[in-house]
């Protein structure tokens, strides 16, 4: 919990912080960006260690993760606060509140979380619901205690991480869904108070150097990031970057947080996201939070039949066998399967 390895000491009361972008510099007792890591007489103290929210067994498929054990729960949890400033924010009573003014979940140590796994009979646990990036060290704690268990875990994360945090985070994870928020800087600059291109740098990581089997979200809100040009270009990035196998799932905005006056997302407008994709080489493309079932299926780039049929979160039929083979043309499907 002490692991010092990403704080640098300023002068002789300020420390940074070197896990995010922000490396945000603290006096003593001050808190970061994150509010979730604090300058504690020198040493920064990660408030939400063991004090995760939210503890629930979810669908894999609700990550969104379509390609790493596809039809499996998970146990999933998250803490509070977050290093980025979201206007859309879909789980902002957890990325906001003061440290001290959330009821956390009474656990004591990492390896709580791996009996509850082994409570609920899974082999799969997601840090999840607000940015695993600010609870590293629990997280990580929490992945070592998993692997001497054979169990798997997961980050939802919005891949906003310093080049120095970067190698250790990802390389205790099994899988990760990163968001992609928009291809523009100005949008993150404006609605995320980031950048972007420390996202593009994580993905380009963890797509080429890890091991980590990862899938890209995008949340389409209208009139901020769902022109043509700009979908054109990310869906072109990542095909030529990361690869066509890499899974990208667009997500329908509902009005939350900052924007609760913004018109939600039209149907016709992650249709059309998808088709782009397609169009631009990348062969496993999805729409989340809408009724469109061709947006729900994994098809074979090979052959084009349907080898993972879902309806909402269910498995209807799977046509895969266990080593991601595609049962018609046997054709190999990307991702992790059992």
């Amino acid at each position: 919990m002490n692991d010092q390895k990403f704080s640098k000491k300023i002068d002789v009361d300020k420390i940074q912080c070197l896990v995010c972008p922000r490396k945000c510099i603290l006096k003593n007792q001050q808190l970061g960006h994150c509010q979730a890591r604090k300058n504690s007489d020198g040493q920064i103290t990660p408030l939400t260690y063991a004090r995760p929210c939210g503890l629930s067994m979810d669908p894999i498929e609700k990550k969104p993760l379509y390609h790493f054990y596809p039809g499996s729960s998970i146990l999933s949890f998250g803490t509070f606060g977050c290093n980025l400033d979201c206007h859309f924010c879909q789980n902002h009573h957890l990325s906001n509140p003061p440290p001290d003014h959330y009821k956390t979940t009474p656990v004591t140590n990492p390896t709580d979380i791996i009996q509850l796994a082994k409570n609920y009979h899974t082999k799969l646990v997601a840090f999840t619901y607000n940015e695993p990036i600010i609870f590293f060290e629990f997280a990580q704690s929490v992945s070592r205690h998993a692997k001497i268990a054979d169990i798997k875990t997961v980050a939802v994360s919005n891949g906003y991480i310093s080049d120095e945090a970067r190698p250790g985070f990802f390389s205790f994870l099994d899988a990760a869904n990163i968001d992609l928020k928009s291809f523009s800087e100005a949008f993150y600059k404006q609605y995320c108070n980031a950048h972007l291109e420390p996202v593009l740098e994580t993905l380009k990581y963890v797509v080429k150097n890890t091991k980590v089997w990862t899938e890209i979200t995008t949340l389409i809100i209208p009139g901020l990031n769902d022109s043509t040009k700009e979908l054109e270009k990310m869906t072109d990035w990542i095909a030529n970057n990361l690869g066509a196998h890499v899974p990208l799932h667009f997500s329908a905005f509902h009005p939350a947080h900052k924007m609760l006056n913004h018109q939600m997302t039209p149907p016709t407008t992650l249709k059309k996201a998808r088709e782009i994709a397609l169009k631009n080489g990348l062969q496993y493309v999805y729409t989340g939070n809408i009724q469109n079932p061709a947006g729900q299926h994994t098809y074979c780039h090979n052959c084009h039949q349907i080898i993972i049929e879902r309806e909402n979160y269910l498995i209807k039929q799977l046509h895969l066998n266990s080593s991601g083979l595609c049962t018609f043309c046997q054709t190999q499907c990307a991702g992790v399967f059992n």
